[in-house]
Order: C-alpha cells, then sequence, then structure tokens
C-alpha cells in the first residue's frame, strides 16, 4: 500500500511557528502540576499558623499526617486520571478530551482556595476534596500532552519538541516560587510585619490566594486549547479519514506541499475499494501483550522507580533548607513561606531548569535510552554522597555548600535522564490507539511511585530513637538516602534490559520494530510491517476501541 501522504509530510515538516505555540499550549498542564506540588510546601507552613497554633510558645505546624493527606490526594487523583483520560483521549479523540481536563484543573486550582466555612476540619476537608480533582486533571493532561506533541513533530526534532512541553514544569516552580513570594511580601508589608507568633486574620487569604493563581495561565490558555486540531495521526490511523488529516494539518502549519498529498489521498480514495475487515485485538489481549507488554512493563516500571526518589528528594527539602534561614519561632507566617518558597526557585534557576534545558539539547542527539540511563547513574551518585557521610558530617553541617551543590547535582540528573525520557518514550512505542491509554498507565504507575515516594519517605526518614512530633520512628535519614540510591540503580539496569531506543524514527517506525518480532507467531500477526508506509496502513485495522469507520 501507498504511504499516506499526510504522516509522510508531518515526518519531514522544517520546525515552524505553531510547534512552538503547541509547546506552550500543552505545557500549560504540566506548569500547572508542578506550580501546585510546590506551593503546598509554603502554604502548608501558613495553613499551620493559621489552623493549628494553639497560642502557646511555639508557632503551629501543620501535622505530618495533615501535609501527607493533602499531597497523597493530589497524587491519588493523578493516578485516576491518568487512566481514565488518557483512555478517553484513544477512544474520542486527544482534541475533545484536551479542553475537558484542562478546564477542569482551572475550576479545581480556583476551588482550593474556596472552602464553604473557616473552621479548620471544614477548611483542610475543601482543600484536599479540591486537591483531589486538581489531581485529576493534572494526571489526565499527561498522556494528552505527550501524545499531541509526538504526532505533530517532525522525527528529527520529536524528542526535543516533548522535552520542551515537559520542561514547562520548571517554569511553573519558578511561577510558584515567584507568586508565594510576592504575596507573602505584600501581607507582610500590609500588616506592619507582625511578631513571629502574632498570624494576623487575613494569612487565612494568603494561602488561599497562593492556590488560586494556579490557574491564571492555564485559563489563558484555553481558547487555543480548542482551537486546536485533532492531531493528523489519529484522525487518518484511527478514525481512518485521511483527507480530513490533510486538510486539518494543512491549516496549521504552513509550507507543507499538502495540495498534491490531499488530491492524490481523495484519488486513492476513491479509486480503491474499502479495505477489508483485518482481525482486531484489544489492551488485554494476548497479541498486545506479546507485542507490546515489554514495553508497556519498561516504560511504567521506569517512572515508578524514578518518581521513588525525585518526590523523596522534594520533601527532603526541608532537610537542606532548614539551616539556612531563621527558625520558625523567629519569623512570622508570612516571612516563613517566603524563606521556602525562596528556596525552592533557587533549586529551580540551579538546577530543575538548566536539567530541562540540556535534556531537550541532548534528546536527538544522545538519544533517550542512553539519558535515561545516564540520569538513573548519576542520581544514585549523588545520593550516595548525600548519604553516607550523613549521620558523620552533613547532619551538622547543613549549610555547608557542598551539602547543597549535591543535592542541587540529584535534581539536575533526574530533569536531564528519567524524569523527562520517562515522559517522552510512552509516547513513542505504541501504536495510535493505544499510545494515550498506554502512556497514561505508564503515567499512573509513576504517580504511585510519587506516593510511595512522598509518603513512604516521610517515615522513613525518621530516625528510630528520635522521631520528630507527629511521626512514627524510621530507618534514619541516612539509611533512607541509601535506599533511594539503590532504586536508582535499579532503574538503570531495567533500562539497560528492557528500554529501546526511539531517537530519530517516525512514530510508524517505531511501532514497525515491535510488529516483525511476531513475524511468523500466528496467522493473525502476519500484518507486522516492513517499512514506515505499511505499518501506517496496518493502523487502518478496526479499532479494539472504536467501531470501524471509513471516510472519504
Amino acid at each position: 500500500m501507498a504511504p499516506i501522504g499526510v504522516l509522510t509530510a508531518l515526518d519531514q515538516a522544517r520546525t515552524q511557528y505553531y510547534h512552538f505555540k503547541a509547546i506552550v499550549i500543552a505545557g500549560m498542564g504540566l506548569f500547572t502540576d508542578s506550580y501546585d506540588l510546590f506551593c503546598i510546601a509554603p502554604v502548608m507552613k501558613i495553613v499551620g499558623r493559621v489552623y493549628y497554633s494553639d497560642g502557646g510558645a511555639r508557632p503551629g505546624v501543620t501535622p505530618p499526617a495533615v501535609v501527607s493527606a493533602t499531597v497523597g490526594v493530589a497524587l491519588l487523583g493523578a493516578v485516576i486520571g491518568n487512566v481514565v483520560f488518557g483512555a478517553l483521549g484513544d477512544r474520542v479523540g486527544r482534541r475533545r478530551v484536551y479542553g475537558a481536563c484542562l478546564l477542569l484543573m482551572v475550576c479545581s486550582s480556583v476551588g482550593s482556595g474556596f472552602s464553604v466555612c473557616r473552621t479548620r476540619r471544614c477548611a483542610l476537608a475543601s482543600l484536599c476534596f479540591f486537591r483531589f480533582l486538581l489531581g485529576v486533571g493534572v494526571g489526565g493532561d499527561y498522556p494528552l500532552s505527550a501524545t499531541i506533541m509526538s504526532e505533530f513533530a517532525n522525527r528529527r526534532t520529536r524528542g526535543a519538541f516533548i522535552a520542551a512541553v515537559f520542561s514547562m514544569q520548571g517554569f511553573g516552580i519558578l511561577a510558584s516560587s515567584a507568586v508565594t513570594m510576592a504575596v507573602a511580601a505584600a501581607f507582610d508589608h500590609y500588616t506592619g510585619y507582625p511578631a513571629p507568633l502574632d498570624t494576623p486574620e487575613c494569612a487565612d487569604l494568603t494561602w488561599r490566594i497562593i492556590l488560586m493563581a494556579g490557574a491564571v495561565p492555564a485559563a489563558l490558555t484555553y481558547y487555543w486549547r480548542m482551537s486546536m486540531p485533532e492531531t493528523a495521526r489519529y484522525t487518518a490511523l484511527v478514525e481512518r479519514d485521511v483527507v480530513k488529516a490533510t486538510n486539518d494539518i494543512g491549516r496549521v502549519l504552513a509550507d507543507l506541499d499538502l495540495g498534491a498529498v490531499a488530491e492524490e489521498e481523495v484519488a486513492a480514495a476513491l479509486s480503491r475499494p474499502p479495505p477489508p475487515p483485518r482481525p482486531s485485538y484489544g489492551l488485554l489481549s494476548r497479541r498486545f501483550v506479546r507485542q507490546h507488554g515489554r514495553d508497556l512493563f519498561a516504560c511504567a516500571a521506569a517512572w515508578f522507580l524514578l518518581d521513588i526518589p525525585y518526590y523523596s528528594s522534594t520533601l527532603f527539602q526541608s532537610q537542606i533548607y532548614r539551616p539556612l534561614f531563621p527558625a520558625p519561632g523567629l519569623i512570622n507566617a508570612f516571612q516563613e513561606a517566603f524563606n521556602v518558597a525562596k528556596f525552592q526557585a533557587v533549586i529551580a534557576v540551579a538546577s530543575t531548569i538548566p536539567g530541562y534545558f540540556v535534556a531537550v539539547l541532548l534528546i536527538d542527539r544522545v538519544g533517550r535510552r542512553r539519558l535515561q540511563m545516564a540520569g538513573f547513574l548519576l542520581m544514585a551518585v549523588f545520593l550516595f554522597a548525600l548519604a553516607g557521610p550523613y549521620d558523620g558530617y552533613w547532619r551538622d553541617h547543613g549549610a555547608h555548600a557542598g551539602y547543597i551543590v549535591l543535592y542541587s547535582l540529584t535534581f539536575f540528573s533526574a530533569n536531564l535522564g528519567p524524569n523527562t525520557t520517562t515522559f517522552i518514550l510512552p509516547a513513542e512505542l505504541f501504536p495510535a490507539r493505544f499510545r494515550s491509554t498506554c502512556h497514561g498507565l505508564s503515567g499512573a504507575a509513576g504517580k504511585l511511585g510519587a506516593l510511595v515516594g512522598s509518603i513512604g519517605f516521610l517515615w522513613a526518614s525518621q530516625q528510630k530513637d528520635g522521631a520528630a512530633a507527629g511521626h512514627l520512628p524510621g530507618i534514619g535519614m541516612m539509611y533512607a538516602l541509601f535506599v533511594l540510591g539503590g532504586i536508582c540503580l535499579l532503574g538503570l539496569a531495567l533500562t539497560y534490559v528492557f528500554t529501546p531506543e526511539t531517537m530519530m524514527r517516525s512514530l510508524e517506525e517505531n511501532e514497525s520494530d515491535r510488529a516483525q518480532t511476531q513475524v511468523g507467531d500466528g496467522g493473525s500477526d502476519t500484518e507486522a510491517a516492513k517499512s514506515p508506509a505499511s505499518m501506517a496502513s496496518s493502523h487502518l485495522s478496526m479499532s479494539p476501541i472504536l467501531p470501524a469507520r471509513v471516510s472519504v
């Protein structure tokens, strides 16, 4: 069968303005994700002062169980959102679900700052409820953003485009810190710089404004997200409407010679009889497991292993910045939140954002597999460097520059490697009719790892004989860091054994390799392709989710 012209044109297209516009539009979900993840730390400082102050000689502190709940419900919502919206992206189309996902994030971000009353129990219950909905929206945005960007991009720079979408997380962290610092400083000035134990009533408004501000950037991109056409690969390969795919992509990507392509597609569609139904297979079928099960395991397991140390390192920040700033009893609520946000901004500028930028530069030169292995290895090295002398030196020298540098390099390595590549690979390895679903399953596994890392690390890092108030005794910080380093080495080994390379290959070629391994395994597997063109035609089989349909 002749190649599908619009897909060939997409793979060979030069980088255009719309590609950069799509990066910003698709990246707003990731921006919101990191904004809400990192703003919750300073927010919890203010919440503790407002709702847990007993009027004694110490400032109020949010209990660890409440902190775990606010973090955990968002991650649990992200697990559900990844699975549900990922499946919907393959069932009804990427574009139709995309706007609903963003709208859910906007509404839940605003809702996080509201509650029907101002009592502690009611306010925190409302906060957890809306953060759960926010997690659902953020989780759903992961597979949709990655899939849409991968299907719009050309084969030469596809990795850099998807990595650029994911790098919006770094700017979300920076925006979260900037907003928190600005709001906290404004309220501190407005209230006349209150005493450390004096928490003004307006502090209850401060944390709400910080949370609601996360809805603004996402809301600004809602119109452009809704005006995006459906991806050509979904329209051509899943909906089986090649002519519509050609027309849609011609509206947004200029300088593509699609006029002749469209005429050829129409003529070919009119001249050939409808293709006979081909044997289809579903997500839970043995054939899917044979052809794509290994890749799905590689993507999901690597993401799960990565998010355990990554989210644990986020919580480890409290051990880093504590010696650098005045004790909570010496500053007021606004100043404490300001200091936490300030440290987050420093880490973002010094390590997080540079790590994303280096990933964008190297992803299509070094390759996904090598970058992921290098990132896991470097994370392990730096975590072991923190763990080894922790009890003997680092614990009492927290303000040492080497301590902060090692911590920053851990984040840099994660964003340079596995934190970026685990987002990219699921968007490249699977057929169009399974792509969003499989990315969602991989992302859900990652968020389960984040749950393990976030909640488990709070317990594990506590000393056996000296746990902080509200914590159960753990294994100690040194051993917790050793465990995290070991998990990174496990991720390295898993990547080496199971993860394939997808650099500089079309999406159809990536799938073609998976199918070719099945030639000779059974009669129904004889549709295995030997070229990108024939592989594209194999997508025109009956979808396991959608009813068969042909449009001309």
